[in-house]
């Protein structure tokens, strides 16, 4: 991220306020911050099971979520290998680290973009909004 005068990073007020960008494709076609850090988990662990527990998340909804995002693309993001203790697993597509790749940096460059703007209205929170000490 670039250290300019409107990076997030520039700021400690808005280190703690990043943008959770959500895209509502369809139905039950969603990339969000759950979603893009259950990849990264699976991607970390190779394993859907083990990204979930590391997020708090029963193995039903990390699978279930993992066959919507497959569903989503015309590629799947996440390859799965079933096949017992040793020899199951899940490892993220070439595609699978691209969605993450591009969601990060729409992330990042929404943050950019917006910072002068949240930092005039984190400026203004009264006293129920004010940041912890």
């Amino acid at each position: 991220m670039d250290d300019d005068a409107n990076s997030p990073a520039a700021s400690p007020r808005l280190a703690s306020h990043v943008t959770r960008l959500r895209f509502v494709f369809g139905d039950k076609q969603v990339l969000g911050p759950g979603r893009v850090d259950l990849l990264e988990g699976i991607g970390a662990t190779g394993s859907i099971a083990a990204a979930g527990r590391r997020m708090g998340m029963s193995y039903k909804r990390a699978w279930t979520l993992v066959e919507e995002l497959n569903a989503t693309f015309d590629a799947p993001l996440v390859e799965m290998h079933r096949g017992g203790a040793g020899h199951g697993g899940a490892r993220l597509t070439a595609f699978g680290d691209e969605v993450v790749a591009r969601y990060r940096q729409m992330q990042a460059a929404s943050d950019r973009a917006i910072a002068a703007d949240l930092e005039a209205l984190l400026s203004r929170l009264g006293p129920s909004g004010a940041e912890p000490d």
